[in-house]
């Protein structure tokens, strides 16, 4: 799965790209740092079902840390929208395409309000951060209108005369944005078309295609710099409709730096750190820690484990299950122990499951069986989050 990192210039995604994933990108104090989308690996906690079953467990698509299973998800920051970049202002049709495959966005937002809506700098408190929210909303829809409109006369002409389903030709146009026909379905329902396509106009499709992004590209917003925002700045963004969580990406980049450098233990998504045994600080080492410890412990967090992990298992309501092939030793082909966890939306059956490990096993699908049960169970078994699960298939 991908999550796109999203917002205007100079709000600090790099910065909780970089945070997240460690991977080195370019950190400045000017827009259009980010040219070139950077893609990186986080990962989301969830319990690992080894400590629960008393067993040795051998990850091999992830990690487990004393019981808890890091599985990645991959992460995309591209370079910072601004006003019109649906029309290519600031290469934003580029920027825009990036983000194709996205399953969800975190809409990074300056919370402290010290950046212009094109992400000049200013003094904390100048700007509103709401406008930051909005404006991205509205980019994202009319980038999506501009798709289904490329092309779409004669298409329409054509779907007429064929008398072609509204949701049939508007998939159509937008299944390379990871949109379905039932996100396409649904949106229809909320914001009807009429049945002829060619009496289509620019309103009504954008306002469809607000639902489609709301469906297909839920957001979730890090409320940056929360270290010097204003409560009331925190609470105008919690109030705009999408999750919102308040972010410290410099303070998690600085406590990921200074565990890799052995000065503290740390572990992210902790709300404290403590100074390695024997180890001594400078001055200005001391001064700015003490600085994070205190932040860190008002906030409860830097908030940016939380951030991805309320995307992940909050917004898209995703579960871990683990597939085997013996339900009695919980191991693979190869005698691994618990080796994959796997995240599925709920509701998920376990022919979805089958689906996921390999299309062969989908098709080929007999039965499932629940290891930590060993119940038998069918096509239509809904997975259960932590749910073990071997899966039956033709040869």
């Amino acid at each position: 799965m991908q999550v796109g990192i999203v917002g205007k210039p100079n709000v600090g995604k790099s910065t909780l790209f970089g945070a997240a994933t460690m991977a080195p990108v370019e950190i400045a104090n000017y827009p259009f740092t980010t040219i070139e989308p950077n893609k990186g690996v986080a990962y989301v906690r969830t319990p690992c079902p080894c400590k629960e079953l008393g067993i040795q467990c051998t990850p091999h698509n992830s990690m487990c840390l004393n019981g808890t299973r890091m599985v990645p998800i991959e992460l995309l920051d591209v370079a910072g929208l601004v006003p019109d970049a649906w029309d290519g202002k600031g290469l934003g049709n580029k920027f825009l395409d990036d983000l194709r495959q996205a399953d969800a966005f975190i809409n990074v937002v300056d919370a402290s309000g010290s950046t212009d809506i094109e992400g000049n700098p200013g003094d904390p408190g100048r700007f509103d951060p709401t406008g930051d929210v909005t404006f991205l909303r509205k980019e994202i829809s009319l980038w999506m209108r501009e798709v289904i409109k490329n092309g779409l006369g004669k298409i329409a002409r054509q779907a007429k005369m064929q008398g072609s389903k509204p949701e049939t030709i508007i998939h159509e146009r937008i299944a390379g944005l990871n949109v379905t026909e039932g996100q396409v379905k649904e949106a229809l329902r909320r914001v009807p078309l009429p049945q002829d396509p060619t009496l289509w106009n620019d309103d009504e499709l954008y306002l469809l295609c607000e639902e489609i992004r709301k469906l297909s590209k839920p957001m979730i917003i890090a409320m940056n710099k929360a270290d010097i925002s204003s409560k009331e700045n925190l609470e105008k963004l919690r109030n705009m409709g999408d999750r919102a969580v308040p972010t410290l990406a410099e303070t998690e980049l600085a406590l990921k730096k200074a565990a890799a450098a052995g000065l503290i233990d740390y572990m992210p998504g902790d709300n404290k750190f403590s100074t390695k045994a024997g180890i001594t600080l400078n001055e200005g080492q001391k001064k700015a820690l003490d600085y994070m410890a205190s932040k860190i412990t008002e906030h409860n967090g830097t908030g940016v484990q939380r951030c991805i992990e309320d995307c992940v298992f909050g917004l898209l309501d995703l579960i871990s299950v683990y597939p085997v092939e013996d339900e009695t030793k919980f191991t693979d082909h190869f005698g691994r122990v618990l080796p994959d966890c796997f995240l599925m939306p709920r509701g998920s059956t376990a022919k979805d499951l089958a689906y996921k490990v390999h299309t062969d096993l989908g098709d080929k699908f007999i039965r499932a069986v629940n290891a930590k049960t060993k119940r038998t169970v069918g096509s239509d078994y809904i997975l259960q989050d932590g749910d073990i699960i071997r899966i039956v298939a033709n040869k």
